[in-house]
């Protein structure tokens, strides 16, 4: 079953979230990643390049619905100002990006940071429903 992808950016991420939140059942996961370079459509965030293609793949090949929301954190010297609203943000407390989130009824409950956020096995542990 397909899942669907909404983008946000710093600007609407709180009406995104809470609009994800409401669209019916399934799993909401959101991905926190840094903005792409228009030169080269990609992240300037090397992990996040490497994590992309595999979260979405199993996205699309989930049984369950799956909502994923996309959240650009901004440039490199945006992402790298230690009071970026994401990082003071006390929900999320991000430390790098890319940040995979499982989002359930307003809370965390499940979380891979940069340098998991590539690994098959924990992203489909992630996304398991018990």
């Amino acid at each position: 079953m397909p899942g669907a992808i909404v983008d946000a950016g710093l600007g609407d991420f709180e009406t995104v979230l809470k609009a994800a939140e409401v669209q019916g059942p399934g799993l909401l996961l959101v991905l926190f990643l840094g903005d792409r370079i228009a030169s080269v459509g990609k992240s300037w965030c090397p992990d996040c390049v490497r994590a992309e293609p595999i979260i979405y793949k199993l996205v699309n090949e989930s049984e369950t619905p799956v909502t994923l929301v996309r959240v650009y954190v901004g440039d490199r010297p945006t992402w790298r100002t230690p009071d970026h609203p994401l990082r003071c943000d006390e929900r999320f407390k991000l430390k790098g990006v890319p940040t995979l989130i499982r989002w359930e009824n307003g809370a965390i409950t499940g979380r891979l940071e940069d340098y998991e956020a590539d690994k098959e096995m924990k992203i489909k542990k992630l996304m398991a429903t018990t």
